[in-house]
């Protein structure tokens, strides 16, 4: 069989919708915009699950997918970092990953790997076939300001960061106070979105709610007992991974409660849509700072004593959000943030060149190929 000369890629996300989501928007770009094939390659630690099926079958058919034979994770302690987790899911899912190359080698112009943030070990197998390795990296611009920053700031700072008294000056970014560092960095220093929208009509009165949530068991197993019953009248439940852009594109959604996952922070600005942000984990502290006191398009409830963020807060930042004055400063920034975005997506934005630039590199490399 002949091969084919349409330049192709390969695609590698690191387990999880979160990183898979994103990178499928890169690829129907590449496609629908430079005409690329492309191939998912998903390293596994078990079957797949039915958002990631549903996600890669409702793709063109020049977007491929195969998931990678499942690795043994037994041996890693119950309480083992998700971090820690999916890196080694990929570190692990190397020699499967050698004969997927083989594969696409066989049969198509394979050009280059474009992985996520924990699919860097990746890189040695591409070069073994010569393919150009990419990261993509959608993240903030402080996360990646702070992990270029990290190693000079390690070497300034003899304390636990959250131990620090003076706020750490990321550069070019808002000053943080250590403990909203990101978590993996805290101890030893350098050693599914879920979420509630906040609907309104003609955006005004708050009058139901959206829940989008994801359980191996019960998917309502942490709701306080009787709370379903409560609100089956005024708002509705969703015991799987909920379509949350096209949730966010619509009329009715006044505001979104998010802990901060940088995907639905970045859906909500296309669609200008005001949050709430209630960060738990990982750099979400970092980012709920960010833009709550930089990007000023959240706001976001204050704990109590205990660190609690009780009924009462959420009641009154949501009130606060809808109706008053600090809402709709809050939602005519993220306005501007939205046709800031437009502008950025559009024919002629920083965006879209920056998309070019690397898929002319990546044409560049299989004309040279053709011609070895």
């Amino acid at each position: 069989m002949a091969k084919a000369q349409t330049t192709h890629i390969a695609i590698l996300p690191s387990p999880g919708m979160g990183h898979l989501i994103p990178l499928v928007q890169f690829a129907k770009r590449l496609v629908h915009q430079h005409s690329f094939n492309a191939t998912f390659i998903i390293p596994t630690d078990g079957s797949p699950s039915k958002a990631q099926k549903s996600t890669l079958d409702s793709l063109p058919s020049s977007i491929d997918s195969v998931f990678l034979p499942p690795i043994n994770l037994t041996d890693l302690p119950g309480d083992s970092k998700i971090e820690t987790v999916i890196s080694l899911t990929v570190s692990r899912s190397l020699p499967y990953l050698r004969d997927a190359f083989k594969s696409l080698v066989a049969k198509t112009n394979l050009v280059g790997l474009v992985v996520d943030l924990f699919g860097t070990d990746a890189f040695d197998v591409a070069n073994e076939f010569g393919l150009s390795p990419y990261i993509f990296y959608p993240s903030t611009v402080m996360a990646l300001s702070l992990s270029l920053y990290l190693q000079e700031l390690d070497q300034k700072v003899s304390c636990e960061y959250r131990d620090m008294s003076e706020p750490v000056r990321i550069p070019g970014c808002i000053a943080i106070q250590g403990k909203e560092l990101p978590d993996s960095i805290q101890t030893g220093k350098t050693t599914h979105t879920s979420g509630c929208f906040i609907m309104s009509p003609n955006d005004s009165v708050a009058h139901a709610t959206f829940f989008s949530i994801e359980s191996q068991n019960d998917p309502f197993e942490f709701l306080p007992k009787g709370f379903i019953e409560r609100t089956k009248d005024r708002g509705l439940l969703v015991p799987s991974w909920a379509p949350q852009a096209q949730v966010l594109s619509h009329g009715s959604t006044g505001g979104f409660l998010t802990h901060c996952r940088w995907n639905s922070t970045l859906e909500s600005v296309v669609n200008g849509v005001s949050l709430i942000v209630w960060p738990l984990y990982a750099e979400q502290k970092m980012k709920a700072l960010m833009l709550t006191e930089d990007a000023k398009v959240a706001l976001r409830p204050k704990p109590n004593e205990n660190g609690l963020i009780c009924r009462d807060d959420i009641a009154k930042v949501v009130k606060g959000l809808m109706e008053g004055e600090e809402g709709k400063s809050v939602r005519t920034r993220m306005k501007e943030l939205k046709e800031a975005a437009a502008k950025v997506l559009g024919e002629n934005g920083s965006s879209t060149k920056a998309l070019s630039h690397v898929a002319n590199k990546f044409i560049h490399q299989a004309l040279q190929a053709s011609r070895n």
